[in-house]
């Protein structure tokens, strides 16, 4: 059974740059076949698919976001990491990371993704 776990700061001052982690057990990162996705809800509003990288390292970004955003790894650890920078209250929400075996890259609903994590509160705010 695949778990993936977010972790971060649940609060981030405007301008500075939010980074999560999203931890992974039962499975590589690694794995060819798979994309390790970051996707986001602001209160109020649906999914917004943000990124992911695949088993090889391909990254992918979303054009709205792809200025303030990028997404790393460490196989290592079998992490990887969401960095979003110059933040603003507009970039609230729960954040969640998944694993996704379509390669479709976009929005879709959490059950959906083949495993996903249970979400991680961030706001934004001086």
């Amino acid at each position: 059974q695949v778990q993936l776990q977010e972790s971060g700061p649940g609060l981030v001052k405007p301008s500075q740059t939010l980074s999560l982690t999203c931890t992974v057990s039962g499975g590589s990162i690694a794995s060819d076949y798979y994309y390790w996705t970051w996707i986001r809800q602001p209160p109020g509003k649906g999914l917004e698919w943000m990124g992911a990288i695949t088993g090889s390292g391909s990254i992918y970004y979303s054009p709205s976001l792809k200025s303030r955003t990028s997404i790393s790894r460490d196989t290592s650890k079998n992490q990887f990491t969401l960095h979003l920078t110059s933040v603003t209250p507009e970039d609230t929400a729960v954040y969640y990371c998944a694993r996704d075996s379509t390669g479709v890259l976009g929005a879709r609903p959490l059950d959906e993704y083949d495993y996903w994590g249970q979400g991680t509160q961030v706001t934004v705010s001086s």
